[in-house]
């Protein structure tokens, strides 16, 4: 049996749930209820991306640097990686996700793996838009993705609250 650790860390846009195996993070979630079957002894893992989180919140960190381990399918893996190489405080279209994984005409099976994604912040869900810039799909709410991406916008030097177009990352 796999031993799971978790801890939960306080954030401007509410409590977060991490989640570890030991080796890697596998889950943070915005909200949500540890399983009393987990561990909350201290963990490796969970210390440094709370330490990560931590900068990241303060405007100190751009990228993480953690062992990732999420589950899913090999097309959701394969979203979930394209979504860590979306640049700090860019955006992208679910369109222009799709055609990043190979498959251009998948936006709405790259919406869905969004959505599933189990490790928010990290891979960085909230940088997606839709296709004309607007505000839309956040599991965390919308008001808190609007957040993440002023925090980021802000401590890059992008004072303007506006959304990317569509077209390039910006």
């Amino acid at each position: 049996m796999t031993s799971t650790w978790t801890a939960t860390v306080e954030s401007p846009i509410g409590p977060l749930l991490l989640t570890s195996d030991g080796t890697s993070l596998t889950r943070l979630l915005i909200g949500g209820d540890p399983n009393p079957a987990w561990s909350t002894e201290p963990c490796a893992v969970l210390t440094r991306a709370a330490t990560q989180l931590a900068e990241y919140f303060r405007g100190e960190r751009t990228d993480f640097d953690l062992a990732l381990e999420p589950a899913g399918t090999p097309f959701q893996l394969a979203v979930w990686q394209a979504l860590r190489e979306i640049p700090y405080a860019a955006t992208m279209s679910y369109g222009q996700l799709a055609t990043r994984v190979g498959n251009p005409r998948a936006s709405r099976a790259v919406g869905l793996a969004n959505g599933r994604n189990p490790i928010s912040i990290v891979v960085p869900c909230h940088r997606v838009i839709g296709a004309k810039g607007s505000l839309i799909g956040y599991g965390g709410g919308l008001e808190r993705k609007r957040i993440l991406l002023d925090l980021e916008r802000r401590t890059s030097g992008h004072e303007e609250s506006q959304l990317s177009l569509p077209g390039a990352l910006t």
